[in-house]
């Protein structure tokens, strides 16, 4: 079952408008009178109608004194409801249960207020951010180095970039420029703190640049793309389904945080080209997760403020994802793989 329990106050003079909103979207609900000449809802609603409750809500009465939205994880419910298993409510008396064909394509993830709300905290540049950063890329490193893929896969549960990547995806699919602002800022930071410290690390140690770990980060195959775009799609659907942060972050970290250690290592070492062919690496898969991201994004439903600035993002993205695929493409083509 997927729920939430939204809690509404509302004015005692709108209680009326508010209730006919709420029984359009949920069958459970309980009132009751709160201080200050308040009225508190409170609704058992399915995940997949949070987001036009919400919006009705906030369209009749953000401006009201008193409104506030609270939205709360529900476990479970006792007696059961029906429409929590339906694609919508029963309205106005009609009960047409739902086809197989409506219930494969019903889209379950949750609000874009929640989605928010999980992204924001994850794009303030703090100490903390940089300190995960900088240690996940120094335990990648210190993992490829050795040729410890373990060790690795540890740094990737880290995952400190997740926040600001699936920022930019997101923003770029709703048309949020601030958001997307934010979220650059913050992942290109994250990513300098993380160069600079492996690139220290490279000068302190010796290493194999011909060990496969690190050797694997400075050669982009074909496969490589396909990694990275079913990383990306697969962590948005995760994502926006309120899945496990640390399970999404491995599957974004995957593709960022070796190549930018391998890159560190590289430079410090002195070896420029294996290092530039890591950064390579590391803009074909953020290209790749943001193109899969909008794309996921846009299939679960998130609703774009504005299409022009959404498709012309999606536009930038796409093209210099061809631009990449056209670069590996005549590379293998060539021989030089």
């Amino acid at each position: 079952m997927s729920a939430r329990l939204v809690e509404i106050i509302i004015p005692d003079a709108d209680i009326l408008h508010a209730k006919s909103i709420i029984r359009e979207h949920c069958s459970r609900f309980w009132q009751e009178p709160v201080p200050d000449g308040l009225e508190k809802f409170s609704c058992v609603v399915p995940s997949r109608t949070i987001e036009p409750l919400i919006a009705q809500l906030a369209g009749n009465f953000k401006d009201t004194e008193g409104f506030s939205v609270l939205v709360l994880q529900v476990e479970a419910v006792l007696p059961e409801i029906p429409e929590l298993e339906a694609i919508v409510p029963p309205l106005s008396g009609e009960s047409k249960p739902p086809s197989k064909l409506e219930l494969f394509f019903t889209r379950d993830r949750i609000s874009t207020n929640e989605l928010y709300d999980d992204i924001e905290a994850s794009l303030d540049l703090r100490p903390n951010y940089l300190l995960t950063v900088v240690l996940s890329a120094l335990i990648a490193a210190l993992g490829m180095r050795s040729g410890q893929t373990a060790v690795v896969i540890g740094a990737m549960i880290i995952a400190p970039l997740l926040g600001p990547t699936m920022g930019m995806a997101m923003a770029a699919t709703l048309g949020d420029s601030k958001l997307g602002r934010r979220a650059a800022i913050t992942l290109s930071v994250g990513i300098l703190a993380a160069l600079i410290s492996t690139l220290l690390l490279g000068m302190l140690i010796e290493i194999d640049p011909l060990v496969s770990e690190l050797r694997n980060r400075t050669i982009v195959h074909p496969a490589d793309i396909a990694l990275a775009l079913a990383c990306g799609a697969a962590g948005v659907l995760a994502f926006s389904q309120g899945a496990s942060l640390a399970l999404v972050g491995v599957m974004i970290a995957v593709a960022l945080v070796p190549p930018i250690a391998a890159a560190g290592l590289y430079f410090g070492s002195g070896d420029q080209m294996l290092g530039f062919k890591a950064l390579f690496l590391l803009a074909t898969n953020l290209v790749c997760i943001n193109v899969a991201g909008i794309i996921m994004f846009l299939a679960q439903g998130l609703p774009p403020r504005n299409w022009r600035i959404t498709s012309g993002v999606f536009l930038i993205w796409l093209i210099m994802l061809v631009l990449f695929i056209s670069l590996v493409g005549g590379r293998f083509v060539l021989g030089d793989g």
